[in-house]
């Protein structure tokens, strides 16, 4: 049987709606149910009848995207043990699954995923969900990796597409606005080592002269500042891959090797960090920032992220240096990564090289959501995608321009939920608003 989770009452019996949070704790679920299934039958079983429902994943989105006003059917019982398909180069596993759980087995039957975010405590289905990604120039986003998946739509149909079916590229990156998506398959490629340093205090006068050389110095480069002095990007992270990429180079631009292992926030233990210092490991212990094993934080943040076409990069990040001083009081840490495009309606990276700046910010909301229309303004004009889980204006005319596939989404929305039960708030204010 599924496993529910019961709604808090007060004094007056009547039910909250607060039966639940995000990760962050920025967020009250207003759900008066959450419930686990375990299986497709329980799936399907709670989807009929209801009239709002909305996937869950494991809580990491900082909006509403994953609200509804009825029922969340969460995915943390969805973790079917991954099915291996060698000749395919696909494993096949339960959309609840984490990263970091799946790659500790695929390790151990010598696969790999080809790149993981910065945090493998994320489950797969959502993490595809939103476009979630990691790093590389030549590494596409975690959504890019899927082959096929499989849903339950709102008329409790199991739905099965591969890559290349006619609505597999609206499916992948689909804001949970189409089902419940019980089980992906990815692609994966024989294990590999990583070896990781850190180098410190680059010139932000390289960055500019040597962005594309910088971001492709290793198969995975993520680059961090806290803004508090705009002449320097703080850290630069090398995830290099000895069977593909160059050595470590003694200087980085003017960034020199840091001596010991770094945190990405400043005067933070690197304690709960992935290995550095060039020390070769598997890569499951290497391409995330952060260790499975520990808590990366203790959700004291809110975060928000823009995406923009690389050939914009180092003029979107000139225009936020240009807000240092607005943008550092409230910023604990910026992070610049980089990704390869893909094909996927609705992913940041859909049909450009995109280049990630990821703001995690102190947990002081209102001020947050202050500051952000100034920094979307000035992105405005490099055509900057928002992270769908991270906090942004919802602005669903700008979005109709920024995704040129977006009507044939809301078309596909349109066909496979024609009653809107997994269109909740957040959906109407940014893609699938009523016509």
């Amino acid at each position: 049987m599924h496993r529910g989770i019961s709604a808090r009452r007060g004094e007056d019996s009547s039910v909250t709606l607060e039966i639940g949070a995000n990760w962050a704790g920025n967020l009250a679920y207003r759900s008066v149910r959450i419930e686990e299934p375990a299986t497709v039958a329980e799936v399907q079983d709670l989807i009929a009848g209801a009239t709002s429902v909305r996937p869950l994943g494991t809580r990491h989105s900082f909006n509403a995207i994953a609200d509804s006003a009825e029922l969340l059917i969460s995915t943390a019982r969805l973790t079917a043990p991954p099915v291996i398909d060698a000749g395919r180069r696909t494993v096949t596993v339960g959309a609840g699954i984490r990263y970091g759980d799946l790659a500790t087995q695929l390790q151990k039957a010598g696969w790999a995923l080809a790149n993981l975010a910065s945090l493998p405590h994320i489950s797969v289905g959502g993490a595809i969900a939103t476009g979630t990604h990691g790093s590389g120039n030549n590494v596409g986003s975690l959504a890019s990796a899927v082959a096929g998946l499989e849903l339950v739509t709102a008329t409790g149909t199991v739905l099965q597409l591969q890559r290349g079916d006619a609505d597999f590229d609206g499916a992948v990156v689909s804001l949970g606005a189409f089902g419940v998506v019980t089980s992906v398959t990815l692609d994966i490629e024989e294990t590999f080592t990583i070896e990781q340093s850190v180098y410190e205090l680059l010139p932000w006068a390289s960055l500019e002269a040597h962005f594309d050389r910088i971001t492709g110095a290793a198969y995975s480069v993520s680059l961090f500042t806290t803004w508090r002095n705009p002449d320097v990007f703080d850290q630069v992270w090398l995830k290099r891959r000895p069977d593909q990429d160059a050595a470590a180079p003694a200087d980085l631009f003017g960034a020199i090797p840091a001596t010991g292992e770094r945190h990405p926030l400043p005067g933070i233990s690197a304690v709960n960090c992935t290995p550095q210092l060039g020390v070769a490991g598997a890569w499951l212990d290497r391409l995330a920032h952060f260790k499975l094993a520990f808590t990366p934080s203790n959700g004291d943040e809110l975060q928000s992220e823009f995406l923009v076409p690389r050939a914009h990069a180092v003029a979107a990040l000139a225009a936020v240096r240009s807000l240092a001083d607005r943008i550092s009081p409230l910023l604990q840490v910026c992070e610049v990564r980089t990704m390869k495009a893909d094909s996927l309606w609705l992913s940041p990276a859909s049909e450009t090289d995109a280049v990630g700046i990821h703001f995690t910010w102190l947990p002081r909301q209102a001020e947050v959501e202050a500051l952000l229309p100034e920094i979307e303004a000035a992105l405005a004009p490099f055509n900057a995608r928002p992270h769908w889980g991270k906090l942004f204006t919802p602005d669903a005319a700008l979005l109709d321009r920024l995704f040129p596939r977006l009507a044939d989404f809301q078309a596909l929305a349109a066909r496979l939920d024609p009653e809107r039960t997994f269109v909740n708030t957040f959906l109407a204010s940014t893609v699938l608003p009523e016509r």
